[in-house]
């Protein structure tokens, strides 16, 4: 099955693509009536959260999306599933699973496992599984790969989640995220349940990115500043003034902690001072990246050793060495 295909399997949108060709499809992006040749069309999420998560994404990476008309969907979408390359596999928002939910009372009460399901002597030809989804690809390719046989599948109107509760299935195979809303209908996972596991990805037209002026370049920018933002995800920059006797002193002290040793090492510089009419350097700043869940503890540490008039302020850019992803992109297009 096509990538391409299996997104459209499990309900999701790829969050940006680079396209060259009009149609329809359920995301939304800025765009005018027509295309030109240095045009990059980026096709979006159009509702929901993961709408709202994308919008973020890109605000924080100065990307921003302007949308003339809330209510004007337009979407562009490649033609023919082996145009799609995958750019980014993991933007680290947008996680789901496609899992399997029973109800937690009644003869499903004491079932736990995939295995316990289908050894209940309930199934049979005659009196399937009943399964309400609306992924009627990957649900009986689930069942048939893990030796299921008797199920039946059917979609329903409405929340999936009220299916069971209603009589009309006695499973449901359905996109879950937190699990709150399964919980709120009585209905729980199970072991060995699960088709798959999914996060927001970037994909792209290779046809656009090989044919098309600029599309390629605005693709490298795109993922510099994604891979940028979220390396600086969690991480801080903490800047504290010691005193010391040299920047070679004062740097042993702070690669004494475990916490302190920041990216690469700290950086370490003179903090000039005029005392009596003339310039001295008693006191060395000190600059360091630190792990949000690190924060605290490094905080300590600093303490320890001198540290004073400590400062923290949030990364919004981790830029490093070219990113690897944007090497093997040029390779899968033979660059």
């Amino acid at each position: 099955m096509s990538f391409y295909s299996m997104m459209s399997q499990i309900g999701l949108t790829p969050v940006l693509q680079v396209v060259k060709y009009r149609s329809s499809s359920n995301c939304c992006c800025s765009s005018s009536s027509s295309i030109s040749e240095t045009q990059v069309l980026n096709g979006l999420p159009s509702k929901g959260r993961m709408s709202s998560d994308t919008l973020d994404l890109l605000k924080d990476c100065q990307l921003s999306v302007k949308q003339v008309n809330p209510r004007q969907y337009v979407a562009q979408i490649p033609q023919g599933n082996d145009d799609l390359i995958i750019v980014h596999e993991a933007l680290e928002y947008g996680d789901c699973r496609l899992s399997i939910a029973i109800p937690q009372y009644g003869i499903f009460e004491n079932v736990n496992s995939l295995e316990e399901l289908a050894k209940m002597p309930q199934w049979t030809k005659e009196k399937p599984l009943r399964v309400a989804t609306g992924f009627t690809y990957l649900g009986p390719k689930f069942m048939k790969d893990n030796g299921i046989k008797h199920v039946a599948f059917s979609t329903a109107d409405g929340a999936l989640e009220a299916a069971p509760a209603m009589g009309i299935a006695d499973a449901i195979l359905d996109l879950v995220s937190s699990g709150t809303t399964l919980k709120e209908n009585n209905l729980k996972e199970i072991e060995g349940g699960t088709v798959l596991e999914s996060q927001a990805a970037l994909v792209a037209s290779r046809k656009s990115m090989i044919g098309r002026k600029g599309v390629l370049e605005t693709t490298h920018e795109m993922l510099e500043r994604l891979e940028a933002h979220l390396r600086a995800m969690g991480q801080f920059t903490v800047t504290a003034n010691m005193r010391g006797s040299s920047a070679e002193e004062v740097a042993e002290r702070v690669l004494s902690q475990p916490s302190l040793a920041g990216l690469q090492g700290p950086t370490v510089s003179p903090v000039f001072l005029k005392r009596d009419g003339k310039v001295s350097a008693d006191y060395y700043a000190i600059v360091i990246c630190v792990p949000k869940k690190a924060l605290y503890k490094s905080i300590q540490q600093l303490r320890a050793i001198g540290g004073s008039g400590v400062l923290i302020s949030p990364l919004t850019y981790i830029f490093d060495e070219e990113t690897p992803r944007w090497r093997q992109l040029l390779s899968k297009l033979g660059l």
